[in-house]
């Protein structure tokens, strides 16, 4: 059975908005329910209807209502949870990969951010987690699996966010050296001014489950790819050798997602100087002129 294409601009308008206060990204939205990316964007623009089931999987994916996405709300329907403040990246060229607003993030993973930090994700528990929230447990399994989906929202916000400022930098260089310059501040930006998710990200992979490890590692090899891109790009611009370029590429990458373990917000060098400075060792490393 299918929803009736009667209003299908409806549905989709509420799905996307759903989809967005949600921080997921198209693609990620339509793995997690079975589908392409472009049948799941069909829907959204209302070119095709969706069935029942998947309508229901997509709700309890987006932490909303069948009934709010199809425009039939009960007297007091709660509006999507906000899990996080990353939106789709249609909007990326928009938005300044240099700025970094307060994430608006819900109650719940803002303290499992914060307790994964504090004690590590072992040494959190859902009590403590609710706790922190100012909710009761149950509250906080209405909105969350466990604690590994917790892990799982904080990391895929952190991965969502770093592949459209990676992606946005890039796309502002025109030369392949000014796009390693222009990844490696992106990177250093983002695990100096967001050191938690980061902090995170650096320390918490191997507790992440199998299935969830190999697609957050798949996402990261994803950058580090694109940086080893445009190394190999600068280096023959440059006309240097690229012997040893992917081992460059590891080292810079590697020195970038670091900082979380030293730098502090309260100290001597700012996020802005620490990405001046990292770009200029990357650069250096792979002996090419500023």
């Amino acid at each position: 059975m299918n929803i009736p294409d009667g209003e299908p601009a409806n549905l989709g308008a509420r799905l996307r908005q759903a989809r967005l206060a949600a921080g997921l990204t198209l693609r990620e939205t339509a793995r997690r329910i079975d589908v392409s990316p472009a049948t799941l964007s069909a829907v959204e623009t209302g070119k095709t209807g969706v069935s029942v089931p998947r309508l229901r999987l997509l709700a309890t994916e987006l932490g909303t209502t069948t009934q709010w996405l199809i425009g039939e709300p009960p007297a007091r329907t709660p509006p999507p949870r906000q899990r996080g403040a990353v939106v789709d990246p249609v909007d990326e060229a928009a938005r300044a990969w240099r700025e970094f607003p307060p994430l608006d993030i819900d109650p719940v993973l803002s303290a499992a951010i914060d307790s994964f930090v504090e004690t590590g994700y072992h040494g959190a528990t859902m009590r403590s987690i609710a706790q922190r929230a100012g909710m009761s447990v149950p509250g906080v399994y209405h909105h969350y699996r466990d604690k590994q989906d917790l892990l799982v929202q904080a990391l895929d916000l952190t991965m969502d966010e770093l592949h459209w400022r990676v992606g946005a930098a890039r796309r502002e260089a025109g030369t392949g050296r000014d796009r390693v310059t222009r990844v490696v501040e992106a990177l250093a930006l983002f695990h100096t001014h967001r050191h938690a998710l980061a902090f995170i990200g650096a320390s918490e992979m191997r507790s992440l489950n199998p299935g969830n490890r190999q697609r957050i590692t798949a996402s990261r090899n994803e950058l580090q790819h694109l940086l080893d891109e445009d190394i190999d790009t600068a280096l023959i611009e440059a006309k240097s050798s690229t012997e040893h370029a992917r081992a460059a590429g590891r080292a810079i990458a590697t020195m970038c997602t670091a900082l979380p373990q030293w730098f502090r917000l309260d100290g001597p060098a700012t996020p802005e100087q620490i990405a001046t400075d990292y770009a200029d060792f990357a650069l250096g490393l792979l002996g090419i002129r500023r």
